[in-house]
C-alpha cells in the first residue's frame, strides 16, 4: 500500500527544504548547470511557443534559476513551490537581477487568473500516484483554452539511471528523494489524453543532464555531452533509453 499524501509530502518538504539551505545554491551557480539550464529554458519557449505575452506558471519552481531565464522572454512568470528557503532564494536572486516580471509563491496553488503556459521541470516524478492523475484536470482551470503545459521527467527506461545505481549508488541517492521515482513515458502521457489534452512526448537528453549534476563546473563537457546526444537521439534503437522525457500538452 503507498504511504499516505501527507506523509510523502513531508518527506519532500524535508528533503528540499535541506537542498535548498545551502547545497542547491552554490550547486546551480556552476557553469555546466547554468548551462543545462539556459538549454532548458530555450526548449521550453520553442516547445510551448511562450514568447511576447505570455503569463507562465511554474510549478514546484524551486529556487527559479530556470524560471528567471524563462522571464527575459514572456510578460510575467509565476513561480510556485513548498518549500519556503527555495521560494526565499528565489525572491532574492530575482531582485538581485533586477527581474521584475517574475514572481515566487510558496505553496501549491497558483494565484487567480489563467496562464498561457504552465511548466514543470522535474515535478511530476516527485508527486503521488494520486496526485500526478489528478493533475491534468486541475491544469484546466489554471490553463487558458488552446493553453500549454510542458513538463521534463526522468524515464524509467534511462539507461544513465541504470549505470548510476550499479556503479554509483550513494551519489545517486544524493540526488534523489526517497519517494521520488522515474515515470513511464507513455503511461504519463495516458493521463493527460485522457483528460482531453492533444499530448507529444520526446526524448529531451541521453548523457549531458547527468554529466552537469556530477561535473557542474565542466561546462565545455556538458555542452560537448549535449551534441553527443543531439546525435545519438536520431538512432531509433536508443531513443528509449534516454535519461528524460518531454511531455507537451495542449488544452483543447
Amino acid at each position: 500500500m503507498p504511504p499516505p499524501e501527507k506523509e510523502v509530502i513531508g518527506r519532500e518538504l524535508a528533503y528540499h527544504e535541506e537542498l535548498y539551505s545551502g547545497f542547491a545554491q552554490r550547486h546551480f551557480a556552476r557553469p555546466a548547470v547554468r548551462a543545462l539550464r539556459e538549454h532548458m529554458a530555450t526548449r521550453i519557449l520553442k516547445a510551448t511557443g511562450a514568447w511576447g505575452r505570455s503569463r507562465v506558471l511554474s510549478l514546484g519552481c524551486g529556487i527559479g534559476d530556470t524560471e528567471l531565464l524563462v522571464a527575459r522572454q514572456v510578460t510575467e512568470i509565476v513561480g510556485i513551490d513548498l518549500s519556503p528557503a527555495a521560494i526565499r532564494q528565489a525572491r532574492a536572486d530575482a531582485e538581485r537581477l533586477g527581474v521584475g516580471n517574475a514572481r515566487f509563491e510558496e505553496g501549491e496553488t497558483p494565484p487567480e487568473g489563467v496562464f498561457d503556459v504552465i511548466i514543470a521541470i522535474f515535478f511530476l516524478h516527485h508527486l503521488s500516484d494520486s496526485a500526478l492523475a489528478g493533475l491534468p484536470d486541475r491544469l484546466r482551470q489554471w490553463l487558458r483554452p488552446g493553453g500549454v503545459f510542458y513538463s521534463l521527467d526522468p524515464s524509467r527506461y534511462r539507461l544513465s539511471g541504470a549505470v548510476g545505481r550499479r556503479l554509483m549508488p550513494g551519489l545517486m541517492k544524493r540526488y534523489q528523494t526517497p519517494d521520488e521515482r522515474e515515470l513511464e513515458p507513455e503511461e504519463t502521457a495516458a493521463l493527460f489524453r485522457d483528460a482531453g489534452f492533444q499530448v507529444q512526448v520526446d526524448m529531451y537528453d541521453f548523457g549531458s543532464t547527468p554529466l552537469a549534476g556530477l561535473l557542474p563546473g565542466w561546462r565545455a563537457g556538458y555542452r560537448a555531452a549535449r551534441a553527443l546526444d543531439n546525435w545519438l537521439l536520431r538512432i531509433g534503437s536508443l531513443r528509449r533509453r534516454g535519461s528524460n522525457f518531454e511531455l507537451v500538452a495542449k488544452a483543447v
